[in-house]
């Protein structure tokens, strides 16, 4: 585990590995890098891997207030500027795609592609904006662990709530070294991500969409929301929020196909 204090005094925890084009990894909420612990050594065997824990989450630095998509993108360009890299290959899973797309928007010339997995360019409903008000009511009164009881399970599919309970176990125990600041601070930063279609529509660099068949989370009205010649999408069978988990080696391989197909020269 590494940690890089950045310019605006937030103290970034990564892993990395292996050797080439950099390739980093965004976790979702309530996650940290430990989320692609299967899928880092298989896109490691051409590629260097940086997979930092978002702000609040993991080892990283926590403090109040919203964390905006646009804070949390904002790190990650101080954390690129520290470790030297101009330009990456991004991947971001669920929040950490709603960062991903927050970054793109304001420095697509660092792009050379991006990935959506479990993700969506739609902002919040008017539902979501409530429920996201009663996370972070829920999270204050009675901490992270009830919280994170309640919402990792419904991440992987029903089978796999029994099947892969090893990999549940995992998720649930990331979850509970999320702060609570962190989780707060992301709810409410959700709450208030704009549309974000245009950076799909605008971008040149190739991009990815990668969606779970049986995901509750992004429902698949909303898993694909842009068509372009230089858009990819791609639906994992049997997979519900949590590809990187769920199916680790079938996650990778569309991963790596699709940027073997885009890698530069």
């Amino acid at each position: 585990m590494n940690k890089m204090t950045l310019a605006s005094g937030t103290s970034i925890a990564y892993v990395e590995a292996g050797k080439g084009e950099p390739i980093v990894v965004l976790h979702g909420f309530c996650g940290s890098h430990r989320y692609w612990d299967e899928v880092i050594p298989l896109l490691a065997e051409h590629s260097r891997v940086i997979a930092p824990d978002l702000r609040g989450h993991g080892e990283s630095s926590a403090g109040e207030g919203t964390y905006s998509m646009e804070r949390l993108s904002e790190d990650l360009a101080g954390l690129l500027d520290e470790l030297n890299l101009p330009q990456i290959h991004l991947i971001g899973h669920s929040l950490g795609g709603y960062v991903a797309l927050a970054f793109a928007e304001k420095h697509p010339e660092r792009v050379l592609t991006l990935s959506l997995a479990h993700s969506t360019t739609f902002p919040d409903s008017e539902q979501a904006k409530e429920n996201r008000l009663k996370a972070a009511e829920t999270i204050a009164k009675e901490g992270i662990q009830s919280f994170v009881d309640g919402l990792v399970p419904k991440l992987f599919t029903a089978e796999h709530r029994t099947a892969l309970s090893e990999q549940l176990t995992k998720a649930l125990r990331i979850g509970y070294g999320t702060s609570a600041e962190g989780a707060i601070g992301c709810a409410l930063g959700m709450r208030e991500r704009p549309d974000r279609a245009a950076v799909l529509e605008r971008l040149a660099a190739p991009i990815l969409l990668l969606a779970g068949e049986l995901d509750e989370i992004i429902p698949s009205d909303k898993r694909f929301p842009v068509t372009r010649d230089n858009v990819s999408a791609h639906t994992l069978k049997g997979v519900a929020h949590m590809g990187m988990m769920e199916q680790p080696q079938a996650f990778a391989e569309v991963i790596k196909a699709f940027l073997e197909r885009n890698r530069e020269g």
